[in-house]
């Protein structure tokens, strides 16, 4: 099995290296725009070799999409003109507009659109970790326009990874990161931007940042050339829980104003039922 991925940041250089440490893959072919990314991957051996997209089509059995998801709308279907009986993934964050730029092709059966659901704050080729995505979900979309050998081989890796496959239409999974994902996000850049403000007279604050601080912010250091293009591609339905966010947190501003703590009391009451969903 060859392998090429293409964009070897933390995704795609964390699948390079588990799926090479794992045997499903021989040899892993890496394709990168940015030179520096190219050579770093080279050098920490997440890819046995750097070559051209073409080249890295031609001789793959599968290719991976990894780059920004703005990338990837214009990368696949150029890829899909280069197949013949390579099978074509994405790992993208957004799922319906990556769909849409495929739906027409003439060898749209040979691509298999999936997110799997793990990462870290971090990005790069130094980022990439090799058990990544054990015990974690990955979500294939849109499977009955894939041919049945594409989407079995990709069931075939992300098993090979210790993964739970689940399965969503595309429009259904960005409804579903806008909440889990997404907006986790924009809380979290929204957080530090509050804190560095207030920063600026209080020297200090930082002495006090605990665990809950850190955890709370740790997304806040998410690169913005990978996230940028997620909030436009999926502006809609984050803008839905974007609202439904901010309505939430003026109701606890107005019962602070209001000093009605039993009333808050009872919001942090519901807030505690996440224990159900979240362990």
């Amino acid at each position: 099995m060859i392998i090429t991925v293409v964009g070897i940041g933390l995704i795609g250089g964390s699948l390079a290296l588990a799926l090479k440490q794992n045997g499903f893959a021989q040899t892993i072919l890496g394709v990168d725009r940015n030179v520096q990314h190219a050579n770093r991957a080279l050098g920490l051996q997440l890819v046995d070799q750097i070559v051209s997209l073409e080249k890295g089509v031609e001789e793959a059995d599968v290719v991976i999409l990894a780059t920004p998801v703005n990338a990837i709308v214009h990368l696949a279907p150029v890829v899909l003109d280069l197949v013949e009986r390579q099978i074509v993934i994405d790992v993208g964050s957004t799922k319906e507009r990556i769909m849409q730029s495929v739906a027409v092709h003439e060898k749209r059966g040979r691509f298999v659109g999936t997110h799997p659901m793990a990462g870290t704050e971090y990005s790069g080729p130094e980022a990439a970790i090799g058990d990544l995505f054990e015990d974690k979900c990955t979500v294939l979309v849109d499977v009955d326009k894939s041919d049945p050998d594409a989407l079995g081989k990709i069931q075939e890796l992300y098993k090979s990874l210790k993964m739970n496959i689940v399965y969503h239409e595309s429009h259904e999974h960005d409804i579903h990161t806008a909440y889990v994902s997404h907006i986790s996000h924009i809380s979290s850049f929204a957080l530090a931007l509050t804190v560095l403000e207030k920063e600026k007279n209080e020297k200090r604050i930082f002495e006090l940042a605990g665990g809950g601080f850190s955890s709370t912010v740790r997304l806040a250091k998410s690169n913005p050339d990978t996230w940028v293009p997620i909030f436009e591609q999926n502006r809609d339905y984050v803008l839905d829980v974007l609202d439904e966010h901010i309505n939430t947190i003026s109701k606890f501003r107005t019962l602070l104003i209001k000093k009605d703590f039993d009333a808050f009391h009872k919001m942090i009451q519901q807030a505690n039922q996440i224990r159900k969903i979240v362990k």
